[in-house]
């Protein structure tokens, strides 16, 4: 009877080991693809920058890159561009265990320039869309305002349960902060590993208005934050079927981002020609 206690016990400590070794392999998985993403900013658009050769931008297939005589819109873009470095690695620091337990007074100052960051990012991001006019839909710029404003409300909670010392509270509106401020990279992935699936963009359109785009958009941050706390509430609960449930979730949700990743990066970030 003691054995079957201590067996029970077992596979249930490993059932519950498998739900934090995918939390894992997602975040690693994620951390690379962002650290590329990171290279490709600093490489093209931090390049074009330091040598005034703005008109670069329109290389790529931006909404509205550089514009003539739009010396406000243009800053703002290369403003919003090079905050995408601070955030991005900023935000990976912050979630990584290691560094928040043993460089505590780091994580404080790191977090509240994330925190300041992200507002920069998400007011300058809905400005651009509805100042600028950089959409090329109404739905596309429904689904990247709602982004901006989860991203404002996300990070004042999280700094207030920060203020107020609830660490757990502000732990899971740092997270959310740090997905949803990721939204523009999960949605370029999304696109990606959508097109490499199906071999060809169906369902979408030049106007990112098709049934796949806007799956696709709204989903870019909505779908992380799903997975999220689904894997905080299986985490919570003792049911094991629950865990593995969750498990394999995360694990495809993971090999879509892989397949994202490598298209992104191939195709889109650092294509051979």
């Amino acid at each position: 009877m003691v054995q079957n206690e201590v067996s029970r016990s077992t596979i249930q400590k490993g059932k519950s080991a498998l739900l934090r070794y995918t939390g894992l392999i997602w975040f690693s998985f994620a951390m690379i693809g962002q650290l590329i993403f990171v290279a490709f900013i600093l490489r093209f658009y931090g390049s074009s920058i330091a040598t005034g050769n703005f008109v670069a931008w329109n290389d790529r297939p931006l909404i509205t890159g550089y514009v003539a005589g739009d010396f406000f819109g243009n800053l703002m873009f290369a403003i919003h561009m090079l905050l995408a470095v601070v955030i991005t690695l900023g935000g990976l620091a912050q979630i990584i265990p290691y560094i928040r337990q043993r460089y505590t007074r780091f994580h404080r100052w790191n977090g509240r320039l994330f925190i300041i960051t992200a507002y920069i990012m998400a007011f300058g991001g809905l400005w651009m869309t509805w100042g600028r006019g950089s959409h090329l839909s109404v739905i596309s710029a429904i689904s990247v305002s709602l982004n901006g404003i989860l991203i404002i409300v996300f990070a004042t909670l999280a700094l207030r349960f920060a203020m107020k010392r609830r660490f757990d509270l502000h732990q899971q509106w740092a997270v959310s902060t740090f997905l949803v401020v990721n939204g523009v990279w999960f949605f370029r992935v999304a696109i990606m590993g959508w097109m490499l699936i199906n071999q060809s963009p169906r369902w979408m359109n030049n106007t990112l208005s098709g049934a796949a785009d806007i799956a696709l958009s709204f989903g870019s941050y909505l779908v992380p934050l799903a997975a999220y706390y689904l894997y905080r509430f299986a985490k919570s609960r003792s049911s094991q079927s629950l865990r593995i449930f969750t498990s394999i979730v995360i694990l495809l949700l993971t090999l879509f981002m892989i397949v994202g990743i490598v298209g992104a990066t191939l195709f889109m970030w650092f294509p051979s020609s």
